[in-house]
């Protein structure tokens, strides 16, 4: 039996090219196809008999994807060939892979990708047989927590999604026109005279904007006179929506502004701001009527452009409002809000679990973690 070892991955393994097959060849059914960060589709014939490992070649380079069955790697991928199969099982050369960090080794000249010589060159430490059965254990375990914690994620998200459909399209609710229940603004144009100036102000634009959240790591700043900040700063509970200039997917991507960042902070002319009327509405409301425009599909269906869609608060303020009183609308948010809740720690748990998993790998692969009491923990 051999010992543990150092060895290059390529004295253990070949990545091999995938194959091009358009989204338009693929028929959508029968086994998986894997682009560089995973399944892109389905398609009839199978390339690969599984089970098998993806490494992501061009754009997600270095992105390491295991699939249990027969697949079809498309050309930004890899998939693995083991030299030696009786000297190690393609589970543990996923989990092998998945510790080696070949993400690190990416180039960032145009698109980002991983050459086989780069990744041929890490060194990666390799157990005997019986200690790869034991990791490769362990390591599914703590997978079958996080994959039914992710199937758990679907299903309250997909009665989230009903639920506030149902709420907002009650038909026995008056509809009214959406300029009567909220208060729409549009920034102001990013110009070159704003970017230097004594009121520099930080602002947020479409690329802050996610599904039902804001990422407020690449706050960018452009001069807002002192009027402009008091026209456009934002209040807590205003809700931005993406105008959706980069993609059709964007259109109309809600997320409310909760004072993440000391006032003033403004909006540029890629969003649209959605404030509750006073007396009429309140805001969670209007974000939970915005995120069902989005997920319905509503705001999309209202945006202008052929090519390139986006949406405009003159478009906007026309679409119907389903409005009930103040004290429903209330109710409906501490629903709502107690669903999102259920929902954001059920996904918490699984970003921890992987957090878990990943130095759980490492320490068993550099043996500061004993697998025996690691059985024992999981």
């Amino acid at each position: 039996m051999r010992d543990w070892r150092r060895v290059s991955i390529g004295e253990l393994l070949i990545l091999e090219y995938g194959k091009p097959l358009p989204e338009n060849a693929r028929d959508g059914q029968g086994f998986p196809v894997y682009g560089s960060n995973g399944i892109v589709g389905f398609h009839s014939q199978a390339l690969v008999k599984g089970p098998g490992v993806v490494v992501g070649r061009k754009g997600s380079s270095g992105v390491v994807t295991f699939s249990e069955g027969d697949f079809s790697p498309i050309d930004t991928a890899f998939y693995v060939s083991i030299k030696d199969p009786s000297d190690m099982g393609m589970e543990f050369t996923y989990c092998l892979l998945a510790n080696a960090k070949l993400t690190e080794l990416t180039t960032q000249t145009g698109v980002p990708g991983l050459s086989r010589s780069r990744a041929y060159e890490a060194r990666v430490t390799v157990p005997p047989l019986p200690v790869q059965e034991q990791i490769v254990e362990i390591i599914g375990a703590v997978d079958d927590q996080i994959t039914a914690l992710d199937a758990e994620s679907e299903a309250m998200h997909a009665v989230l999604r009903r639920r506030r459909a149902d709420l907002i399209t009650d038909d026995s609710v008056e509809a009214v026109r959406a300029e009567h229940a909220f208060d729409f603004s549009t920034g102001v144009r990013r110009t070159p005279d704003r970017a230097t100036g004594p009121y520099m102000t930080p602002y947020l634009r479409s690329a802050n904007v996610g599904y039902g959240t804001l990422d407020l790591s690449d706050v960018l700043e452009m001069n807002y006179d002192p009027a402009e900040r008091e026209k456009f700063g934002l209040r807590y509970g205003d809700v931005l929506v993406s105008e959706g200039s980069a993609s059709a997917n964007a259109v109309g991507m809600p997320a409310m502004w909760r004072d993440e960042l000391a006032a003033p902070v403004c909006t540029q002319m890629t969003l649209l701001r959605l404030r509750a009327l006073e007396g009429v509405c309140i805001p969670e409301f209007v974000f939970h009527w915005s995120m069902w425009a989005y997920e319905s599909r509503a705001f999309l269906d209202v945006a202008g452009g052929t090519n390139i869609k986006h949406i405009s608060a003159k478009r906007s303020k026309g679409m119907a409002v389903r409005l009930p009183s103040l004290d429903r609308q209330r109710e409906m948010a501490v629903e709502l809000d107690a669903m999102e809740s259920a929902l954001e720690a059920t996904r918490a748990e699984s970003a921890r679990l992987r957090g878990v998993r990943a130095g759980l790998l490492s320490g068993l692969l550099d043996r500061t973690i004993d697998i025996e009491s690691a059985e024992l923990e999981v």
